[in-house]
């Protein structure tokens, strides 16, 4: 009969500290803002609704030109528009982790969500910005 012997402890991997490589938990979005969305961006001839995060996004020529995060909208948008944009009150950066800001995507702000016009004419604006770049190889 052999002889049960203790096992050696193996070492466990490091284990990240708690937060680091986290994903933080985010708020599902308004049904009221995700059908206005989806409403405005299906209008657009040549827009692809997808999901990006769980969340809906305009894509065009394989590039995201728009979408819902949490209870924002946000653009894409070009050099032209992004400071036009940026001076309004309520525009920010588009930041979905903190400390890692989008350069090109800017918050809409509240004014412009209420409105269905000025929400329409900013995502037009940015699928024209994004139709214009280079469409991206398909994987």
């Amino acid at each position: 009969m052999a002889k049960k012997t203790k096992r050696s402890a193996v070492a466990k991997p490091a284990q990240k500290p708690a937060g680091k490589g986290k994903r933080p938990k985010w708020k599902a979005a308004p049904p009221a803002l995700v059908a206005a969305f989806e409403q405005l961006v299906g209008a657009l001839p040549g827009a692809q609704l997808r999901k990006m995060f769980g969340y809906p996004a305009g894509f065009v020529n394989g590039h995201m030109f728009a979408g819902v995060f949490q209870d924002q909208v946000f653009v894409r948008v070009g050099p032209e528009d992004h400071e036009q944009l940026l001076s309004q009150d309520g525009a920010a950066p588009f930041e979905p982790m903190p400390g890692r800001p989008s350069k090109e995507s800017i918050v809409l702000p509240p004014s412009v969500v209420a409105s269905e016009a000025k929400m329409r004419e900013w995502i037009a604006r940015a699928l024209a910005h994004a139709a214009g770049l280079p469409p991206k190889a398909k994987r």
